[in-house]
């Protein structure tokens, strides 16, 4: 089958372990271009990983061979990327948040639709190990009807700002820079939400603390709620619970639980690719479950410029979209699992000035991943082929 060629737009950290996946990882990619603002960040990386071509984001657009566009800006400028490249008719894969702006999103959705193009919105962690283990669990009905989950998640996230400093600016408040993690897997596994509830708190005001990274001594303050604690109800009957707090810690305690009328799963962090599936069953002792599908985010490089962060197994997402594309269907991680999930941030920060519920008006579907397909063969000596769950 002929391969999807495929350009990077955006060369900043987190593009390291994109590009070299993207490059080497998967048969169905052809990466021929990278892409960014600062043109002497895009040579760096052609020239580190093998990219045979560095182009201006007008270069990208005009190209008649390439047809997929992985989008790795800042949220700030997902909007203007994506439209440019979805009106010079390529499929796009985005980095998340979708944008910044409801509105933009619904934007971006109509001309994909118009223009019969693919957009898919990360985190590709959901199809991961960890989460479709998970949903292979619900599936089989070993927790029985879904009832009710909780989440939640805490981080610095004004220290963390400071390192990186994109988290300044719209976009980069906890609820959206790591909370969508949590809400992306919550729909992964309970399907659609109905209305959401929200109270919350603005992040506080920051004096720099690390040495060497600002600027000036300025303080700043990341827009947006920075704390979220809210509920969402799931067209299956399932209630959700959720909680970020910005303003703690660095000390993470996450927290991802889901309980039925015959059992109770609780997952690792859905910010990575593996983590725990334990299952807790009637007078039974808590089990951790094997992961029954591949991708569980066991680093992929040994290269020092590439910080892993459990994120070994990124780009799986552009991959399945690459397939979708060839096979002629609709990609899993798609423009509407994007704009939901979206949906729901929006909704409860509009929660948030209210102090009403949002009721919500989107939908989408998500089929899981064929089982059984793993990344490695005999006791690991041997690569298996993951990708074939992608495919179909």
């Amino acid at each position: 089958m002929e391969r999807v060629k495929t350009a990077v737009v955006g060369c900043g950290m987190i593009s390291n372990i994109y590009i070299r996946n993207l490059k080497n990882m998967f048969s169905i990619i052809d990466l021929v271009a990278v892409c960014d603002i600062h043109a002497e960040a895009a040579r760096e990386k052609a020239e580190l990983y093998g990219v045979a071509q560095v182009m201006t984001i007008d270069e990208v657009a005009a190209s008649e061979e390439i047809e997929l566009v992985v989008n790795l800006t800042a949220p700030m400028a997902h909007y203007d990327v994506m439209k440019k490249m979805l009106l010079a008719g390529k499929h796009v894969y985005t980095e998340k948040m979708f944008t910044t702006e409801l509105s933009q999103a619904e934007e971006l959705v109509k001309i994909a639709e118009e223009k019969k193009l693919l957009i898919a919105v990360a985190p590709d962690t959901v199809l991961g190990a960890g989460v479709q283990t998970a949903k292979y669990v619900l599936d089989k009905g070993l927790i029985g009807t879904p009832t009710s989950c909780l989440i939640s998640m805490n981080r610095n996230q004004s220290l963390n700002s400071e390192v990186f400093r994109f988290l300044q600016k719209q976009g980069g408040a906890l609820p959206d820079d790591v909370g969508i993690y949590f809400i992306a897997a919550a729909l992964t596994l309970l399907g659609p939400v109905t209305q959401v509830h929200a109270v919350g708190a603005p992040a506080l005001e920051h004096q720099p603390q690390l040495l060497g990274n600002q600027p000036s001594d300025e303080s700043w303050t990341i827009p947006g709620n920075n704390v979220l604690a809210g509920s969402m109800v799931f067209r299956n009957g399932a209630v959700g619970s959720v909680h970020f707090n910005g303003n703690t810690i660095g000390q993470e305690k996450p927290v991802f639980r889901i309980y039925g009328t015959k059992g109770i799963l609780d997952l690792g962090n859905p910010e990575g690719f593996g983590g725990f599936v334990k299952l807790t069953l009637p007078e039974k002792e808590e089990i951790e479950l094997p992961h029954t599908h591949g991708y569980d985010g066991t680093p992929v490089s040994d290269h020092p410029d590439v910080i892993d962060l459990s994120y070994g197994h990124r780009g799986i997402g552009v991959a399945e979209e690459a397939w979708a594309i060839r096979r002629g269907r609709t990609n899993r991680l798609s423009k509407e699992f994007g704009y939901h999930a979206l949906e729901i941030l929006y909704g409860m920060n509009t929660s948030v000035k209210t102090g009403e519920i949002y009721r919500m008006t989107s939908d989408f579907e998500m089929r899981g991943l064929e089982a059984g397909y793993m990344g490695t063969m005999l006791q690991g000596v041997m690569k298996a082929d993951s990708e074939r769950s992608l495919m179909d």
